[in-house]
């Protein structure tokens, strides 16, 4: 049977690779900490329950492929508290960020176009990419820079006629980064310049622990140039509901978008309800607290891993995820290792290799994306056994080498003694 070439050129999500196994060693009775994926554990807001149990329809019909009104609402009250000028006119409910990226390169971009990433960036960027058939043009950012931006002579080189788009997450999945304003109007400056977008995936907006956040909705200059993706999905613990949002003040942008949003009809109805009635009606406090239990389980994996001898790890200011090097050659083998053959006190450990995380092979090979999305007392443990793993794994690589050059040198022996035989 013959398949697209795009779906055959997808290869395997990197963050769920792993989860035939992590379901083996489960039913095996061990306890698996999954650091690997960004599914928070934080309880969700009872309103939103609350609201899909209250659903009072006799029918659940088709919305209006823009979002339901009530919906639509709510998010413009909550960007209204944020500072921004973004009303629900520039605004369409999408079933997850992940579609309202996919919209905005299939709005942006003919195939063979370019959209320029920040490496390390979201996997899945791929995915849309390839489903808009578009190229992913990658600028590295390096860890030893805290995954700085590169200076504006770096960025341009990566530009060319076919160039439509930035596209970065602030605050930054895999890296944490949160972006300053002189970065956000150094990339804001280029895309004038260039005639460019600037999509921004701001799904992690309130998780920032050290700094400010700015968003780039806030750039009154950069109004018609910026795409902004949303969700509930981390904001609220919500990531099953699906609901994202797409907005821009560009008017065209948006009318050629809502053909794409028509085509599939709606997002989840039910899923609307609860999400405008969370939007509405959740507490600042429950914020607030998820926002003091990040930085808490953030400050307490950053200064357990940084004790760990050979791994070298930058702090994040925001999300909840970091970049860790690793004292191993392939992170990739070790974490499959560390998840299919080690245990203590029968507990492992889920991590996700980093190296697909980037578009230039050679990076990310040594190192993990850690999601620390588990409670203090988790990670705790999580990091122990990623320390006495790392030990073991590095003992068994040796003793391979070890038998490797013993190996090798038993044939060379062996070669000589036929040699003088004959």
């Amino acid at each position: 049977m013959m398949f697209s070439n795009k779906v055959t050129s997808i290869g395997q999500s990197p963050i769920r690779e792993f989860a035939p196994i992590q379901e083996k060693r489960t039913k095996e009775g061990v306890h698996v900490y999954q650091l690997n994926i960004g599914q928070p554990d934080i309880v969700t807001p009872k309103e939103f329950f609350s609201a899909v149990k209250n659903f009072d329809e006799n029918i659940l019909s088709y919305t209006n492929s823009r979002g339901i009104p009530e919906l639509l609402e709510a998010f413009e009250e909550y960007y209204s508290q944020i500072g921004t000028n973004i009303h629900k006119e520039d605004m369409i409910v999408t079933n997850g960020g992940s579609e309202a990226i996919l919209f905005s390169f299939l709005t942006l971009c003919n195939e063979g176009d370019e959209i320029i990433v920040l490496e390390p960036y979201y996997t899945n960027y791929n995915i849309f990419a390839t489903q808009a058939g578009i190229n992913m043009v990658s600028i590295t950012t390096k860890p030893e820079d805290n995954f700085r931006l590169p200076c504006k002579e770096e960025i341009k080189k990566h530009i060319s006629d076919k160039t439509k788009a930035f596209c970065i997450t602030n605050p930054s999945n895999p890296t944490g980064r949160v972006y300053t304003r002189e970065e956000i109007r150094l990339l804001c400056d280029i895309a004038k310049e260039n005639n460019m977008f600037i999509i921004v995936d701001e799904v992690y907006r309130e998780f920032v622990y050290d700094g400010n956040f700015i968003s780039f909705s806030t750039i009154k200059d950069m109004e018609e140039r910026v795409i902004i993706i949303d969700s509930i999905s981390k904001r609220f613990s919500a990531c099953g509901a699906r609901i994202g949002l797409l907005a821009s003040k560009n008017k065209e942008f948006m009318s050629h978008v809502l053909k794409l949003a028509q085509a599939r009809l709606c997002a989840p109805y039910i899923d609307q309800v609860g999400a405008a009635a969370v939007l509405k009606n959740t507490s600042k406090e429950y914020i607030n607290n998820v926002i003091k239990e990040y930085k808490k389980r953030r400050d307490t994996i950053y200064s357990r891993l940084k004790k760990i001898k050979g791994i070298q790890v930058k702090k994040p200011a925001g999300a909840f995820y970091l970049i860790a090097k690793l004292p191993v050659e392939n992170a990739h083998e070790f974490s499959k290792w560390l998840l299919e053959k080690y245990t203590l006190n029968n507990e492992t450990v889920m991590l996700c290799p980093a190296s697909e995380f980037y578009s230039t092979k050679e990076l990310g090979v040594d190192e993990v994306r850690i999601a620390y999305v588990l409670k203090s007392e988790d990670l705790i443990k999580a990091v122990e056994i990623l320390d006495k793993g790392l030990l073991e794994y590095q003992k068994e690589t040796q003793n391979c080498k070890d038998l490797s050059t013993n190996k090798n040198k038993a044939t060379v022996i062996l070669k000589k003694q036929e040699q003088y035989a004959i």
